[in-house]
């Protein structure tokens, strides 16, 4: 088409591709109006208007909404401001498409009924800072600020679900949500955390930088490995190793109190909850999945119940 030739509306549509009725309708609209009118009465456009239609084909295309195809050709606004604006716009319907994708394909994996379903896409489709105040009423509550050397176990703790969670993320993030509005469950983890603040302070704050549970782990998995019967007498050593470390830290006798001590950190520390929460955590912030803890610990209870005093 070159500058003089005009153009009717049927010969815009076989250019475009468009039908003559959304032609129709642009020029009705003034976006694409003809410059003059044959004496038949029939509209007539020039080239500059069947580049002004390329134009707005392009951006209807993209989803650009009318009234900001009107202000783009009619210069009000640029093309890169709307293409800006309709990148971030298209950005956050794609967040929304893969968060519905993902609680589809959770419930479709979990069997959930209608109201699982409702509550896990009402918790994935939380907001980053309704996350985060969710998350944050859950470690102050369960992680109490009683002395600044627990600041890293609320870091360590805190699930930072991306944008772009993959299913099993999202999954994961609504059954740890579910967990942490848990009331029993947050009472049992502020217990533990005081107790380990309680280790900290018998020590001054200064030595007791591991918890009664990595004092024995260690030790335990390598009895229960090389199958010692924790009931049996070949566990009082291993009993014995772990209780003399711990007396150490804390600058205790291993007597039968410190043992029982032990052991109540140990039963506390030992709930299946506490060991979902740290798998959950791993797989929402995309971490090395935690080596079970579960075994061991129940390997060493049993021991310290049958060697209850040195």
């Amino acid at each position: 088409m070159d500058g003089g030739t005009l153009y009717t509306i049927g010969d815009l549509a076989r250019r475009t591709g468009l039908s003559v009725k959304t032609i129709r309708f642009y020029s009705d609209q003034g976006i694409v109006p003809p410059v003059e009118r044959s004496p038949a009465g029939y509209r007539l456009y020039d080239a500059a208007a069947a580049a002004r239609l390329d134009l707005v084909r392009t951006l209807r295309d993209l989803d650009v909404d009318l009234a900001t195809v009107r202000k783009v050709v009619d210069r009000e606004l640029t093309l890169a401001q709307v293409a800006a604006a309709h990148a971030e716009a298209l950005a956050v319907r794609i967040r929304t498409l893969r968060l519905r994708h993902a609680v589809l394909t959770a419930v479709a994996r979990r069997g959930s009924g209608p109201k699982e379903m409702e509550l896990m896409h009402r918790l994935a489709k939380l907001s980053q800072d309704e996350r985060r105040r969710l998350v944050g009423d859950f470690l102050d509550a369960a992680v109490p600020d009683v002395e600044p050397g627990l600041a890293g176990a609320r870091v360590s703790m805190t699930p930072e679900l991306p944008d772009d969670a993959e299913p099993e993320q999202v999954e994961a993030w609504v059954e740890l949500a579910e967990l942490m509005a848990d009331p029993s469950f947050r009472t049992a983890m502020r217990d533990l955390t005081t107790s380990h603040a309680s280790d900290r302070a018998a020590d001054g704050g200064g030595g007791v930088r591991r918890d009664a549970v990595s004092l024995g782990l260690g030790r335990a998995g390598t009895a229960l490995a090389a199958g010692v019967d924790p009931a049996g007498p070949e566990a009082a050593p291993v009993v014995a190793a772990v209780a003399g470390e711990y007396a150490r830290l804390l600058r205790l006798p291993d007597d039968a109190a410190l043992r029982r001590r032990l052991l109540a950190r140990l039963e506390a520390a030992n709930d299946p909850r506490r060991e979902r929460y740290l798998r959950l955590l791993a797989v929402i912030n995309a971490w090395p999945p935690p080596a079970p803890s579960t075994p061991a610990l129940d390997w060493l209870l049993t021991a310290l119940h049958t060697h209850p005093a040195p």
